[in-house]
This record gives structure tokens, C-alpha cells and sequence, in this order.
């Protein structure tokens, strides 16, 4: 039987705000916008498609243009991570090493967008963990969706998402698969979800809940 889990990015295995306000406040400045982001505001703005985001952010703007300035703002972004990384939770590698050997097939599924997990993988030399990934900027659709197209075209017989946020819960209920609330993270869920509050207690969780 094959059994994955799939994870969520920003707040579940890693936190880059400081990395993404600091790299969005280089491209707002670059581009003349008026618009500075803080630590507290990108907090609010993950695991949010970009549609969303560049609509919230760039409201003023017609949806195009709100686009191309946030286009610019996570490319600067992309650069800024894969140079210098975010704060990976304690114990995460650790965790990974204990699941792969415990046979899970692992993979990360986030709203964001092409480059952002690649950028958290290379940094962080994380690669040899994971055996897929998908993300918004790639199909242009939700994490729902992104979900279920991990595990079919994987074919796997169980699988279990790990998230930290409301968005996740729905998108795990969405998708017909188990969800596990990182409760460690940024955001809250129903209460009574099964959780966990640190990385490390994954394994033991996993190997009950599914």
C-alpha cells in the first residue's frame, strides 16, 4: 500500500516572511509604488492563491496590473529565498530523514508560485526528501485541486495533508483526504481537528491517523 503525506509550505515546514517583506519592499521600491509590507501582513497574505493576493494587496490597481506588480515582487522574492533561505522549523530534517525511511512517499503542495518551492528545496538542500510538488503558479489552480492531482497522479492508496491554516483544512476536505492541523504554524482551524504542535511528533501521528 502506498501512503503519502503531503505538506503544506509556508507556516508547516518552513516560516520566510522576513525574507518575502524584506524582498517585496526591494520590488515596490524598485517600481515607485507607494505600497510597503510588513511582517504582520505577509503573515496574513500566505497560503492565499495570487490571484487573491494581488487583488488584496494592489486593490487600487485593475486586475492586470495588479498582477504584473506582484509578478515582480515574487520574483524578487524567488532570487532573495534561494539565497539566503527562511527558518525551517526544529527537527525538520530530521522528520523528513524518519519518514522516508518509514516508507512515505512525501511531497509539498502550496498556493504559491513556479520558483517559491524550488527555492525552499535548493537553499536548504532539501531535494532528496520529496518525490513531488505542485503549486498555483504552475496550474493556475487551488490547493484543493493541486491535492487530489498529487495523489492520483501518483496513485497513492493513502495519503494525509499537513497545513496550518483554514485554508489548508478546506483544501484537505476538498480533495477527500485526512488533515492534520501544524499547530505550530500561523493560522487556526475548527476546534477538535487532530493536530499536532511540533514537527517532530509527525511520525507517531501519521502512523495513527491514516
Amino acid at each position: 500500500m502506498k501512503k503519502g503525506i503531503l505538506f503544506d509550505l509556508d507556516g508547516t515546514l518552513w516560516d520566510s516572511a522576513e525574507g518575502v517583506t524584506r524582498s517585496w519592499n526591494v520590488a515596490l521600491e524598485r517600481l515607485g509604488r507607494p505600497e510597503r509590507m510588513t511582517l504582520d501582513s505577509i503573515h496574513g497574505l500566505m497560503g492565499k492563491t495570487m490571484d487573491t493576493i494581488a487583488m488584496e494587496c494592489f486593490f487600487g490597481e485593475p486586475k492586470e496590473k495588479a498582477l504584473q506588480v506582484l509578478d515582480a515582487c515574487v520574483q524578487e522574492e524567488n532570487e532573495y529565498l534561494l539565497a539566503h533561505g527562511g527558518i525551517l522549523y526544529e527537527g525538520l530534517e530530521e522528520t523528513l530523514k524518519t519518514l522516508k525511511a518509514l516508507g512515505y512517499f512525501l511531497a509539498i503542495v502550496s498556493n504559491c508560485q513556479e520558483g517559491y518551492i524550488e527555492a525552499f528545496l535548493a537553499h536548504h538542500r532539501l531535494e532528496s526528501y520529496f518525490d513531488d510538488t505542485e503549486n498555483f503558479g504552475h496550474t493556475g489552480r487551488g490547493k484543493g485541486y493541486n491535492i487530489r492531482l498529487v495523489v492520483d497522479r501518483n496513485q497513492l492508496d493513502e495519503a494525509l495533508y499537513l497545513g496550518d491554516t483554514q485554508g489548508d483544512y478546506d483544501a484537505a476536505r476538498e480533495a477527500g483526504i485526512p488533515f492534520l492541523h501544524a499547530a505550530y504554524g500561523f493560522g487556526t482551524v475548527p476546534a477538535g481537528t487532530p493536530a499536532i504542535a511540533d514537527i517532530r511528533e509527525l511520525p507517531f501521528r501519521a502512523a495513527k491517523d491514516m
